[in-house]
């Protein structure tokens, strides 16, 4: 009796996709940041639409699909709108005792940062609000600091912009890091006899329309964290972090006093 074809190509991709999710990051000294492997299957599980392959899978090919296209709400983002700063709720849950931040720019490697301080700490700034006993975003007017990130994006000052983040976590220091070249842009529309309206359709990067991610060889080591001096340094190299620096844990643990 012939084999379904249909539960034939259900077994292969099926397989494939455990593969994927499975399958250990390349061991080499320029990934940074690596993920834990994502357990697939136990012996108790049924493997009978499983495609086992002999050695590893070869991602030669492959894009690694950028987050930005999938719908985001639970992810740490920060928004540039009208002269104003602010992150999303996402961030704050992420360090529920803490009320002041850093805000840290590269311009180099245009990465962004959000550091957790204490409230006397020099630049520290308010990033929500307690008024009804529920944390809460705060818009920061900020017309300097919007002014001088737009001047060095190239950012149009009609528009709208938000960026996803990532928490990192090196030795004892904690922030939330930002792409300034990874962006949404929610370009302002305009009709007859009404006031301009953000659209709520995000406009990507130019090289993005052809691509859906980053190569996963680069993916693996597209992102790294320098600690120095108790300041982040990012970049976009696949070069090592520096094993030698020194950080100031302080400056966290005393921003979780401040709940």
């Amino acid at each position: 009796m012939n084999e379904d074809p249909r539960k034939s190509t259900e077994g292969v991709i099926a397989g494939m996709l455990r593969s994927l999710e499975g399958t250990q990051q390349e061991d080499e000294a320029s990934v940074v940041l690596e993920h834990e492997r994502v357990p697939v299957a136990s012996e108790k599980d049924n493997t009978d639409d499983v495609l086992e392959i002999a050695g590893d899978f070869n991602y030669d090919g492959y894009q690694v699909v950028r987050r930005e296209f999938f719908a985001h709400i639970s992810e740490p983002s920060v928004t540039f709108n009208n002269y104003k700063f602010y992150v999303n709720a996402a961030c704050l849950n992420r360090f529920p005792q803490v009320d002041h931040v850093q805000v840290l720019v590269n311009q180099e490697s245009k990465i962004l940062a959000i550091r957790p301080c204490r409230a006397e700490d020099r630049d520290a700034c308010v990033w929500c609000t307690n008024g009804t006993g529920r944390r809460k975003p705060k818009q920061i007017t900020c017309k300097i600091f919007f002014a001088k990130v737009f001047s060095l994006m190239g950012w149009n000052l009609d528009y709208r912009y938000k960026l996803l983040g990532r928490v990192i976590h090196a030795k004892d220091e904690w922030l939330i890091a930002f792409d300034l070249t990874a962006t949404e842009v929610y370009q302002r529309v305009l009709k007859n006899g009404e006031k301009p309206k953000s659209s709520r359709t995000p406009v990507f990067p130019e090289g993005w329309k052809t691509q859906f991610g980053l190569p996963f060889r680069e993916h693996q080591k597209s992102m790294q964290v320098d600690i120095f001096e108790g300041y982040a340094v990012y970049g976009l190299r696949d070069h090592t972090a520096q094993k030698d620096s020194k950080v100031d844990d302080s400056a966290f643990k005393g921003g979780q006093e401040h709940g």
